[in-house]
């Protein structure tokens, strides 16, 4: 069943209510139509009743004579019967009534009566004197000129073609306003990828509709954002790798054109082309974990035994005694994650401590439970860095020379833990703790 939102309560309510103002058009407009062309205008009752108004003043004024002088007059004035009758249906004038005539007055039709426009002849009608009808009434023949129906094709015209539709233009408008305009949006957006252009958006009013075409539009702003921030990612590390790619590619042109002895030169060129395999492969993998987006198997992990595996490792690498890699993490800390990315992110996070610390220092990993996440921290002894550049030890190839004792590495490894975090549904973030710089994780508890 379609939400309360949803595009089809809007295209149902609009339509019905289309049918609707159709049907109430055709009823209430041709019940006018029908009375406009069965009944006798306004201007015309006026004009006829004028007529009984002059007929009645002339007979109560003049008696016969003068009421044959304005019988004589009408027939100037109207090309059609005219004539007045009293009370017992006989003629006031000096000519009285033919057969034909007297007739007609068995049926005679008042100002208020409808008018057929179906008969071959124009109606009969009785007329009273308006001051006192007792007296008697004109009779006369309607003349062709206050016939009503005259604009029966004109109202035929308007109320079943032009009405309707008019109407119809202005459903058509709403349906387009409703869909094609925010589709016309989308293939202008479309478009606008299409010319690299992808910083272009799609307004607010469409984004912020809450049917189909807002959840369509949220969803083409985001994958716009989605696409140019990889774009640029992609567009930077390029960057950044040539840039970092000249300088050991600049040593071995000088170490292929010296003329040392073979052992050393060797042993040189092994160490550079060592060097810019890591540098190329953690490229690709911090541009790998921004562009990935399947989500990655999930398991319990404990994160003491993964402190002992990394751990272990770094000892091996930095000759570090057990004693300054301390973890003071409870053993009942078990988060949901993937292990590879975890233990990668663990690993580089802890090599960046020990790459910062000075000689004889100590590296700790503590954490404690927050509802259903465990906040994890690693602390160092390596002075910290400047609190302008706590989110920028996050950008890659970022290396704060002289910031922290200590050198080597690419300044890729804490992009790395970053992304590899975010992928388990979690954080890491930087500040200063009273020593040297402490990273924060925050990581979905496994059990709870």
């Amino acid at each position: 069943m379609p939400g309360k939102h949803s595009l089809f309560w809007k295209l149902v309510t609009l339509l019905v209510g289309f049918c609707l103002l159709m049907i109430w058009l055709s009823l209430s407009w041709g019940r006018y139509a029908e009375t406009q062309n069965a009944f006798l205008s306004r201007e015309a009752r006026t004009a006829l009743g004028a007529y009984a108004g002059e007929a009645e003043q002339a007979w109560t004024r003049g008696g016969e004579p003068a009421l044959d002088a304005w019988l004589a007059g009408m027939g100037a004035r109207e090309k059609a019967f005219v004539g007045v009758i009293g009370r017992d249906l006989q003629a006031l004038g000096s000519v009285p009534l033919s057969d034909a005539q007297t007739q007609r007055l068995t049926f005679l039709r008042g100002l208020d009566w409808p008018v057929s426009r179906h008969s071959t002849t124009p109606p009969w009608l009785k007329i009273p004197f308006p001051n006192d009808p007792s007296l008697g009434a004109v009779v006369m023949q309607l003349p062709e000129r206050f016939q009503p129906g005259r604009y029966a094709l004109v109202w035929h015209i308007l109320i079943t073609g032009l009405v309707p539709g008019l109407f119809t233009v202005l459903l058509c408008v709403g349906l387009y306003r409703m869909l094609i305009a925010p589709l016309n949006q989308l293939r202008e957006q479309a478009n606008a990828w299409r010319a690299d252009q992808l910083h272009k958006r799609l307004s607010r009013q469409t984004v912020s509709r809450p049917d189909e075409l807002g959840e369509l539009g949220r969803a083409f702003d985001h994958m716009a954002e989605r696409l140019q921030s990889t774009v640029a990612l992609q567009q930077q590390l390029l960057r950044d790798l040539s840039h970092e790619l000249r300088t050991p590619l600049s040593r071995l042109r000088v170490a292929c054109d010296s003329e040392q002895e073979l052992g050393g030169l060797r042993a040189r060129l092994a160490r550079e082309v060592d060097g810019m395999q890591r540098l190329v492969e953690d490229t690709l993998q911090l541009a790998w974990l921004d562009a990935e987006r399947t989500p990655q198997a999930q398991e319990a992990i404990q994160v003491q035994a993964l402190w002992e595996m990394v751990a272990e490792d770094a000892r091996f690498e930095s000759a570090w005694p057990a004693h300054q890699l301390e973890c003071a993490v409870p053993a009942e800390c078990w988060v949901q994650g993937n292990l590879n990315s975890l233990a990668q992110a663990m690993e580089n996070i802890l090599r960046n401590a020990i790459r910062h610390s000075p000689p004889g220092g100590r590296v700790t990993l503590q954490g404690r439970r927050t509802g259903s996440t465990w906040h994890l921290w690693l602390e160092d002894e390596g002075g910290g860095v400047a609190e302008a550049d706590l989110e920028r030890i996050f950008d890659p190839f970022i290396r704060l020379d002289g910031s922290r004792p200590g050198h080597g590495g690419f300044g890729l490894g804490l992009s790395i833990a970053r992304n590899a975090v975010a992928h388990q549904g979690g954080r890491l973030w930087a500040q200063n703790g009273g020593n040297g710089l402490r990273l924060n994780l925050l990581l979905n508890a496994a059990y709870s």
